[in-house]
């Protein structure tokens, strides 16, 4: 398999793509996104998408937003804690603010991410903090919840009005990564590939992970170093629907699984290009540059309800702990053989 290298322009552009085979334009090698000027011209991003600058803390704090296309070129973009999606026409154009009503005709307070459209129709959100999966026609009338009992990164959807489900689940010692297939008509679900990480526990020392308590309540927590798998739920695997089939892959390790609709395994390969590493001298970079950056906070506000002494022992603290990993990096750390 030869290694592919994408020249990403502009990521919208890439809907023209879909009327040819994807997996024989990707195998050719080199994949250029060229931008369609014409996209989206007139639109009012003010108005289109004036929750851009949510935030509950004042700063950036990870991702707030997210984007599916639906089978008809139409685009939805997911917003962090707000009531509605944002709905664009297939050719970029603002349509709408879509709100979901409940069972009682009230429009939900806070939506989850939307992950997809089943069927062509059905529209389905990520789970809420209860595992509830909303399931809403393009009016936004609730067709039906699902109830499901774990956290899920991806959900995709399958023919024959089923999902396949990336999950995961926290148990005292270990972390439990599973692949699910689940029916919408029963919500009965049938797990086909699960996979066991250590978890590393609160006492034991993290290199390259930082926290600080504040004496009151709350803490600040932060990495330095990419592609550490810290917890055990970095580089997770990902999943697709492809001819039929569902694959899984395995970015630890370069691994792919494919299995068919009713989850019965039917064959797996392994990437074969040569692995990765961010090195010794790399990583000291990174370092150094990270503990530069805490070093000239000189009034550090890491926590607005502590005192500004406790801020800055915060910060001599986290740099102190930054500079013994410094001294102790000896070895390069390994990349994921892909991501998303």
């Amino acid at each position: 398999m030869k290694k592919l290298m994408f020249t990403l322009i502009f990521a919208m552009a890439g809907i023209g793509l879909f009327a040819q085979n994807l997996l024989d334009i990707y195998k050719s090698g080199t994949v250029t996104l060229v931008p369609d000027t014409e996209y989206a011209r007139n639109v009012n991003w003010n108005r289109a998408l004036e929750s851009w600058t949510d935030t509950m803390v004042g700063r950036w704090v990870g991702d707030r937003k997210s984007l599916q296309i639906a089978p008809d070129g139409s685009v939805i973009v997911s917003h962090h804690f707000r009531d509605f999606y944002t709905v664009f026409s297939p050719n970029g154009a603002f349509e709408k603010e879509l709100k979901v009503k409940n069972q009682q005709g009230q429009p939900y307070r806070s939506l989850p991410h939307l992950h997809g459209v089943l069927d062509g129709e059905i529209y389905y959100s990520g789970l809420n903090n209860m595992g509830v999966m909303l399931c809403f026609d393009r009016s936004g009338a609730l067709k039906k919840t699902l109830q499901l009992d774990y956290s899920a990164r991806q959900i995709i959807p399958l023919p024959n009005r089923k999902f396949a489900l990336l999950g995961w689940v926290l148990w005292s010692d270990r972390v439990r990564e599973f692949v699910a297939i689940i029916d919408y008509e029963t919500n009965e679900e049938k797990i086909i590939w699960d996979k066991f990480r250590p978890r590393i526990g609160p006492s034991q020392k993290k290199s390259f992970f930082y926290q600080y308590t504040f004496a009151s309540r709350g803490m600040i927590s932060f990495s330095t170093m990419p592609f550490l798998n810290i917890g055990g739920r970095n580089n997770p695997p990902l999943i697709a629907g492809v001819d039929n089939k569902i694959i899984i892959t395995i970015p630890d390790t370069g691994e792919i699984l494919t299995y068919d609709l009713d989850g019965r395994f039917v064959s797996s390969q392994t990437i074969d290009w040569a692995p990765s590493y961010v090195s010794v001298d790399e990583q000291k970079e990174i370092q150094r540059k990270a503990i530069e950056r805490y070093r000239n906070l000189q009034n550090p506000q890491f926590a607005s309800w502590v005192s500004a002494a406790e801020n800055r022992a915060a910060r001599d603290q986290l740099v102190r702990e930054m500079e013994n990993d410094l001294r102790a990096i000896d070895k390069p750390i390994p990349l994921p053989v892909f991501s998303t």
